[in-house]
């Protein structure tokens, strides 16, 4: 086997040219001729579909605290802080704010980007502007690439989907970035030839891969050198700085680029990311001193490594990539400019299946081979669940093939192209995908049919996504989530053909043991974890029925993914019962699958309801059925109202219960807040009656009797609360604005003597938003005669959230700031600071010819600049001039 040191000389040999110190000084543009040393930090952003297959929506997640959902957690922590990436000065205040998008290599999952799409359009933006700009920096090669759909392991998926993954990703690429994807990420790097012959079939031009995944290299034959010399690199001793190309049987070829595994390890692992100058130290340590014009310095980790992993990181490489790169005369790059300046002069074998995360080729996703183990856990568990989707996918593919041909031309051709309408899912979007798929015009019972046969498809493959096998459990979020895909396949085939496959799907997950002694198997995790999540029209037709009672819902409305049409509501209370009777219509976006249903709910009181459903079967019926119930109710009786309602619905019933989680926690926190004000109250004038008690005792220090501390918190929590609800509502009356923020300062003075914890967290982001308007207000809409008082009330809500020991995030006023500063804020400074030296200089003329040309006077100028730094913008040249 060669050694790293005789690979390195041959190499040295076969490329017998001026060393990188020999080039410096030489006169090269590294953007169009490989010179130098070039660097490619490449970040793989992804989180795993968590949506409800049933609601498409993310449900609440408690472990994502104080969040809704890991990815709005996740995106709080990394996404948004990589689109505004802080650069700092040595007082920790903001001297530059960097989209690292613009210098990251990054892949980031179609389910993902679909996800921010919706979330933060903001942060979306900036992450298409970042692969624009990355374009226009590097000859039209931008750091976006591509990755397979919804991460799929390639080499364990059949042919079809292999394609299929490919092809969404590519056409989910397009459809953001605008552009044709040149380089794809595969999920866990996992890769066989299969993988690479569909890449290039799909024109793939390159991948990146893991050093140890490669088995051989060499030179590339020449006239001169047609058979060199090949060299063993299977314990992942490959030179990673610089490209290879791989040769297929079809004598096609793709090129690969393999990071560095130390440097990468360490980011993820070690605390090479703590400063960028320490990271620059550690990437220069893998610079080659051979004799090759250029070489590239790649490493490869998870996106979420630059701040969910490791807290703050995106400020690491953002300063890295604009400040410590370029002093070291360093190209920032990707992956597809270098292929286009440097092609590849040496070939590689690749090991047959290989993974990044996996010493056993991709095992973890289908054995009990270790990986991801812990605490002793077994995973037995995952052949027998591999081997049952597969059994599942096999049995749903004619089903799919000999139905779907009654519909479409080619099923498989519109499968491929299934993705345009994942991307739009509007009716006339749609209708333009079936007609353009369709053998004949197709009915709205058939367009139902097809796109239900295309949404078990979509779950057929949802429910391979990698995350299922990642860890040691099967009852773990990321198992019960597949498992909800292969639920929501199984349905769709029942519903279009009368197909049950559900029994056999279980008994092959009989034999899936399960660590966890209260599942025992994967039939048990099915049953408790996944058969309870499905939802039926009959329950959001609850839903809708339960909420209206605390929701004025309009004749239509969007419920998750369904649209709601109240053809007909009435409702009537007697003394403490409410009774709603009506008749809807729901349809759902993704299926067009309809259904008509007649609801009656009856809210006894406190937490109990009682709610029927039924379809609806005409119009004298309902008509019928409503007047019955209602006569029922005029005798002020729940138990006869109930017993009306069985007649006439049957003994199936729905409570509060049966709501969607996030609906249920609203109308539980809506009934209690009767019983919640009156509580308030009675803090309240407990509060008010010992108020002289609890300050002798915090006087004489004292330990305070804890009922009337917590009688205090609570009191003075809803006091502040009730506060800044209402400067929130005031917009326009100044000296309504300036009474509650009296009062807010009035209740943290307090709080501060008696000691109080106000447990506030509505406050904060309230209080948060009100300071961002007022700071665009100022900036954008401001008048320079009132900016004093205008810098004043934004200072007294910052001091007031710093006193209430709130916590506020004031990133995007920091942003917003920073965004004016040279561009409203900087020119009439330079104008005042020139105005001043002309002053000093005894130039009257000029100085009056300045300073009429500015509206701002210094006193002015000196506020605002003042604001910039209580929001920690570096704005010290200005301020120090402006005398």
């Amino acid at each position: 086997m060669t050694s790293a040191a005789e690979l390195s000389a041959s190499q040295a040999a076969a490329n017998p040219i001026p060393t990188l110190s020999e080039e410096v000084g030489r006169d090269h543009d590294p953007l169009q001729t490989a010179r130098g040393v070039y660097v490619t930090v490449h970040g793989h952003f992804y989180q795993p579909p968590r949506e409800n297959p049933y609601l498409d929506t993310i449900e609440r997640q408690p472990s994502a605290a104080p969040f809704h959902n890991w990815n709005e957690r996740i995106h709080h922590e990394c996404y948004r802080p990589n689109a505004f990436a802080r650069v700092l000065n040595g007082y920790g205040e903001v001297v530059g704010i960097v989209n690292t998008f613009e210098y990251l290599s990054f892949n980031i999952g179609p389910t993902l980007m679909s996800w921010l799409e919706r979330y933060d359009m903001e942060v979306y933006e900036r992450i298409i502007e970042a692969d624009r700009k990355s374009c226009q920096r590097l000859n039209g090669h931008g750091n976006a690439i591509a990755q397979v759909y919804n991460h799929i392991i390639l080499p364990l998926a059949n042919e079809r989907d292999k394609y299929t993954q490919i092809r969404w990703g590519m056409e989910d690429f397009r459809s953001r970035f605008g552009r044709d994807p040149e380089g794809m990420w595969l999920a866990e790097t996992a890769v066989d030839y299969p993988t690479l012959e569909a890449l290039v079939a799909e024109g793939i031009k390159f991948i990146i891969l893991a050093p140890s995944q490669a088995e051989r290299c060499r030179v590339l034959p020449t006239e001169d050198n047609p058979d060199p010399k090949w060299h063993e690199v299977g314990g992942g001793q490959i030179d990673p700085s610089r490209p290879y190309r791989c040769f297929l049987e079809s004598g096609e070829f793709i090129d690969i680029f393999f990071y560095d595994g130390p440097i990468s390890r360490d980011m993820g692992f070690s605390d090479v990311l703590s400063s960028s100058e320490h990271f620059a130290g550690r990437l220069g340590i893998a610079i080659h001193g051979d004799h090759r014009p250029s070489q590239i310095i790649s490493v490869a980790t998870d996106g979420e490594t630059f701040g969910h992993h490791k807290r703050h990181t995106e400020m690491c490489i953002a300063h890295a990539f604009t400040q410590v790169f370029p002093r070291r005369n360093w190209t920032v790059t990707n992956f597809a400019h270098y292929l286009s300046i440097s092609p590849p002069t040496w070939e590689v074998i690749l090991k047959p299946v290989t993974a990044w995360s996996c010493s056993h080729g991709v095992n973890r996703w289908q054995d009990d081979c270790g990986c991801g183990g812990g605490g002793g856990w077994h995973q037995k568990w995952r052949r027998p669940l591999r081997e049952s989707l597969n059994w599942l996918r096999d049995q749903l593919i004619p089903v799919y093939d000999e139905r779907g041909r009654q519909f479409f031309r080619d099923p498989w051709a519109a499968r491929d192209e299934y993705i345009q309408v994942l991307r739009d899912r509007s009716l006339e979007n749609v209708e333009q995908f079936l007609n353009r798929h369709s053998v004949a015009p197709l009915s709205p019972t058939d367009q139902i049919d097809a796109l239900r046969l295309l949404e078990m498809q979509r779950h057929a493959m949802l429910m391979y996504t990698s995350c299922g096998w990642f860890f040691e459990e099967i009852s773990r979020p990321e198992g019960v989530q597949i498992l909800r895909y292969a639920a929501r396949a199984l349905e769709l085939a029942g519903e279009v053909v009368g197909i049950q496959l559900e029994l056999g799907f279980l008994e092959r997950l009989l034999v899936a043991p399960s660590n966890v002694d209260c599942f025992k198997t994967g039939d048990v995790v099915y049953r408790q974890l996944v058969v309870s999540s499905q939802i039926t029209f009959q329950q959001v037709a609850a839903h809708y029925a339960i909420s209206s009672l605390f929701t004025n819902y309009s004749q239509q409305e969007r419920i998750y993914c369904y649209e709601a049409h109240q053809l007909d509501y009435q409702l009537q209370r007697m003394g403490s019962l409410t009774l709603a009777v009506g008749q809807l219509r729901l349809v759902s976006e993704i299926t067009w699958e309809n259904m008509e249903l007649v609801f009656a709910v009856l809210h006894i009181g406190g937490w109990d309801f009682h709610c029927c459903i039924q379809p609806f079967t005409g119009r004298r019926a309902y008509t019928q059925l409503r007047d019955n119930i209602f006569d029922a109710l005029k005798q002020a009786s729940a138990a006869h109202t109930i017993l009306a309602m069985n007649q006439m619905f049957g003994e199936q019933s729905f409570s509060l219960q049966n709501l969607f989680a996030e609906e249920r926690q609203r109308i539980m926190q809506l009934i209690s807040q009767e019983t919640l004000t009156r509580l308030d109250q009675l803090y309240n004038q407990m509060y008010r009656d010992n108020y002289g008690v609890l300050m002798a005792f915090h006087r004489d220090e004292l330990p305070v009797p804890k009922e009337l501390q917590v009688a205090a918190e609570i009191a003075l929590s809803n006091r502040c609360l009730i506060a800044i609800k209402a400067l929130d509502m005031e917009v326009s009356d100044p000296q309504a604005i300036n009474a509650q923020i009296a009062e807010l300062e009035a209740i943290a003075t307090e709080a501060g003597h008696l000691r109080c914890h106000l447990n506030i967290p509505e406050a904060k982001l309230t209080l948060e938003t009100l300071i961002w308007r007022s700071l665009w207000q100022l900036l954008h809409e401001g008048d320079p005669d009132t900016l004093g008082d205008d810098i004043r009330q934004i200072d007294r809500l910052i001091e007031i959230g710093n006193r209430l020991n709130l916590g506020l995030a004031l990133d995007r006023c920091q942003e917003l700031f920073f965004n004016c500063l040279h561009t409203s804020i900087v020119p009439p400074c330079e104008l005042a600071i020139q105005a001043q030296r002309l002053s000093n200089h005894n130039n009257g003329h000029d100085q009056a010819q300045l300073t009429a040309a500015n509206p701002w006077t210094i006193i002015r100028l000196r506020q605002l600049l003042q604001l910039g730094q209580l929001l920690l913008v570096e704005v010290s040249p200005w301020l120090n001039q402006l005398m």
